[in-house]
C-alpha cells in the first residue's frame, strides 16, 4: 500500500464528512485526488526531521491535501467547512473521553503534571515548535508557543487558514474538563504573536 493511501486511511473521519455532504461517487473521486496531492506533498518534504514528521504526516499534510483538492472542486468555504466539521467531531469526542478520566479521584493534579510531560515530548523544538516554559506552580501549568509547524507548513502549502482549526481543537479537547480551567488569550493561527496555554485546577 502506498504511503499516502496509508496516511489517509487514518483520516477516514474526513471522508465520512465528505460522504455526508456529497454523492459517494464524487466523494471517492475527490478522495483519490487528495491521495495524489498528498503524494506530491510528501515528496516535496521528504527530508523533514523525524520529530517534525509526527505532525506533518499525521495531521498537517493530509489535511492540506484533502482541503486543497476539495477547494479546487467546491470552493474555499465549502472545503473549509468539511475540514472544520470533521475536526469538531473528533476533537469533541476526545474531550469527552478525557473528561471521563479527569473525573476520577486525584486525576486533576495528575493531568496538569502530565500536560507538561506531553508538551515537552510532542510539542518541543525537535518537533518544530519554539516554546517559552514558565516556572512551575502547584496545580498550574503555563507555556507559550512562539513558532509552530502547523503555521509554517499550512502557510507554505497555501492554506494558512487551516491552522485555526487546529488551534480551536485545543479548546474543544481541554475547554470543558471538569475541575480544570483552560485559558488562552490568542494563537498564532488567529494572528497573535503566540499561543499561550494556561491549564489550572479550578
Amino acid at each position: 500500500m502506498k504511503t499516502a493511501e496509508q496516511i489517509l486511511k487514518k483520516r477516514t473521519f474526513i471522508k465520512e464528512e465528505m460522504d455526508r455532504r456529497m454523492p459517494k461517487e464524487q466523494s471517492s473521486a475527490l478522495w483519490y485526488g487528495a491521495e495524489k496531492k498528498l503524494e506530491t506533498i510528501l515528496d516535496r518534504y521528504r527530508t523533514l526531521p523525524k520529530g517534525v514528521r509526527i505532525h506533518t504526516k499525521r495531521y498537517i499534510f493530509p489535511a492540506a491535501a484533502v482541503y486543497l483538492t476539495l477547494k479546487e472542486e467546491l470552493g474555499e468555504q465549502a472545503a473549509y467547512r468539511i475540514l472544520e466539521d470533521s475536526a469538531v467531531k473528533v476533537s469533541t469526542d476526545a474531550g469527552r473521553s478525557l473528561a471521563k478520566l479527569v473525573r476520577l479521584p486525584g486525576m486533576r493534579s495528575v493531568f496538569i503534571k502530565a500536560f507538561d510531560l506531553v508538551v515537552r515530548k510532542v510539542f518541543s523544538r525537535n518537533n518544530g515548535f519554539t516554546n517559552v516554559f514558565y516556572p512551575r506552580e502547584k496545580n498550574v501549568y503555563r507555556m507559550d508557543v512562539t513558532a509552530c509547524p502547523y503555521c509554517r507548513y499550512f502557510g507554505e502549502l497555501g492554506c494558512p487558514e487551516l491552522t485555526k482549526i487546529y488551534c480551536e481543537n485545543d479548546n474543544r479537547v481541554y475547554g470543558s474538563l471538569p475541575g480544570i480551567v483552560f485559558e488562552r488569550t490568542g494563537t498564532l493561527g488567529t494572528g497573535t504573536d503566540k499561543c499561550d496555554f494556561c491549564v489550572r485546577k479550578e
